[in-house]
């Protein structure tokens, strides 16, 4: 599905502007852009998008592209016919498929002299200081050296419970790893819309320049051979806007408008004022080691007035964390409302639950989680 071209009688918001003259870009191409359930990897697509890519590079930018299509690459050659459920068999497809994909990526920028640098990344390397700053470094590297760097998610040993979910969310966080200034996402759905464009009587938005622009719309979940849909998207889309950077949701047919005059899609303004990098850490990507439970005037100091949160707000305590871990912190109705880094062990705080800071020993003087550690969801 392909999008109508924005550029007649309108015109471009700030967000489009920012994504066509972007000096680093983030590119996004989801599952069904590259591979099909019968044939695997579609080169022919394949091609197209690195043309778009290359077009843009030499443009002047530098360009990362984030690809999907590990998994849906191995399903042909290993004789599947539907994308495997199970986490084994996710891994050895993807362990099939991955090879293919970086061959066929280094096989479609040979075309142009390009050399391409394949970058396999787990959310574990988000949530380690250490591994982030490693990642960070090669991506950097690889783009002065004039490569393409090419990132996905290390699909044969990522488990359920440490893969990021889908490559938008992936790349949104790659895109703030290399302090990029635009993503573009590109898949099988020419933008958002306002209903299911399935059902033939959906528009498309062209913008969302606040939550506002989102009132009624009802986003989807995955497609056979991706993981991620609509919602995904969206939540990439808040997770870059965090960062300070605008996002474009494109057709990946509609690849080569998308990445020029970005006249494509639905843009999607990035916040007036980025998060932190503390606080961007803290909300999208380092892992919740626990959580408290909050009353509800804990819930608006924190959430809602941004207050530091103190021992007297809290009911009671999930998990085993020590001080310096993230964890969530839940409302009375089970919602999480925000996330902070905690200053004290769980052990220590089952103690002094719902206690005045004026009854606390003297070594648990200090917030909970100070406000500056602390970041609504």
């Amino acid at each position: 599905m392909t999008g109508a071209d924005l550029r007649s009688g309108i015109e471009l918001s700030e967000a489009r502007q920012a994504i066509a003259g972007a000096r680093r870009v983030v590119v996004k191409i989801g599952s069904s852009a590259l591979t099909s359930l019968a044939g695997g990897l579609d080169t022919v697509r394949l091609d197209r998008l690195a043309d778009a890519v290359e077009a843009r590079m030499r443009a002047g930018s530098d360009v990362v592209v984030v690809s999907s299509g590990a998994i849906g690459a191995g399903i042909a050659p290993l004789g599947l016919t539907t994308r495997p459920r199970d986490l084994a068999t996710k891994q050895a497809a993807a362990s099939v498929g991955q090879l293919a994909l970086a061959h066929a990526w280094g096989t479609s920028f040979a075309r142009y002299r390009r050399t391409v640098g394949q970058v396999l990344l787990s959310a574990d390397d988000f949530s380690r200081r250490e591994h982030h700053r490693n990642a960070q470094r090669t991506l950097d590297r690889l783009r002065s050296l004039g490569a393409v760097a090419v990132v996905n998610e290390n699909d044969t040993v990522a488990t359920e419970e440490i893969r990021f979910g889908d490559n938008d969310r992936l790349a949104a966080l790659v895109a703030h790893l290399i302090g990029a200034d635009a993503l573009v996402l590109l898949s099988d759905v020419a933008g958002l819309y306002d209903g299911d464009p399935r059902k033939g009587d959906a528009a498309l938005i062209p913008e969302v320049r606040s939550s506002a622009d989102l009132d009624g719309v009802i986003a989807g979940t995955g497609g056979v051979l991706g993981t991620g849909g609509m919602a995904s998207k969206l939540s990439a889309a808040r997770l870059a806007a965090d960062a300070g950077m605008p996002v474009l949701l494109a057709a990946a047919a509609d690849a080569a408008v998308a990445l020029t005059a970005g006249t494509v899609g639905t843009a999607f303004a990035a916040r007036p004022v980025r998060l932190s990098a503390r606080k961007f850490w803290v909300r999208h990507a380092a892992d919740s080691r626990g959580a408290l439970l909050l009353d509800e005037g804990a819930v608006q100091a924190v959430a809602h007035r941004r207050r530091s949160l103190l021992a007297a707000g809290i009911v009671g305590v999930r998990g085993r964390f020590s001080g310096g871990d993230v964890v969530d912190l839940v409302a009375p109705d089970e919602r999480v409302v925000a996330r902070g880094i905690v200053e004290y062990d769980s052990t220590e705080l089952t103690g002094v639950l719902g206690r005045s800071t004026g009854e606390l020993p003297d070594t648990m003087q200090r917030p909970v989680i100070h406000a500056d550690d602390l970041v609504s969801v």
